[in-house]
């Protein structure tokens, strides 16, 4: 290439930056970069006159709302389990504190229970041994009994034999004469 060639490339090309150069700023003088502000500016000032900040505010202050209401009733919920909680640990104590005093109960009661029972075993082998002594004393006295009235009928027969072998009609009539002057 020639260096005139070259010169005319150079221009040409030279010629070409500022038609590309006039050519982006056509609208309002403006640049790409001009007109995106622009573009900018214009939306946000159609958002505040449609009042899209303030809807937004709104919005955000009732989801804050309700945020805010859901953490009051997190706070009544778990104060309101701290109460039952509490009662809870309150009953759990009395009923730790009344099975103690039941169990204590229940051991004075069997204490009382094993006395009575010693007591009462003591009454009946004291009765016991006072009937048993009663049924002996009363076999001895039927023992007794028993052996006078065989000494009595072996008296009587061997009295009754005695006389057999000693009296005799005549005796007899003498005896009984004897008896009716004892009689008079």
């Amino acid at each position: 290439m020639t260096a005139h060639s070259e010169a005319a490339q150079t221009a040409m090309t030279a010629s070409m930056g500022q038609a590309t150069v006039e050519h982006e700023q056509t609208v309002l003088g403006l640049g790409p970069p001009g007109i995106v502000a622009f573009a900018m500016i214009v939306v946000l000032l159609i958002m505040v006159w449609k009042k899209v900040p303030q809807l937004i505010g709104r919005g955000l202050d009732a989801k804050i709302a309700t945020i805010r209401k859901q953490l009051d009733e997190a706070a009544a919920l778990r104060a309101e389990a701290e109460t039952m909680r509490a009662d809870l640990q309150k009953q759990a104590a009395e009923a730790h504190k009344e099975a103690e005093a039941i169990l204590k109960s229940a051991h004075v009661e069997a204490n009382q229970l094993v006395a009575q029972a010693k007591v009462d075993a003591d009454l009946l082998i004291e009765r016991r041994a006072k009937m048993a002594e009663d049924k002996i004393a009363a076999a001895e006295r039927s023992a007794i009994a028993d052996v006078r009235a065989r000494a009595a009928s072996a008296a009587t027969a061997a009295a009754a034999a005695i006389i057999a072998q000693r009296h005799d009609a005549v005796a007899d009539k003498a005896l009984i004469d004897r008896t009716i002057a004892g009689l008079n």
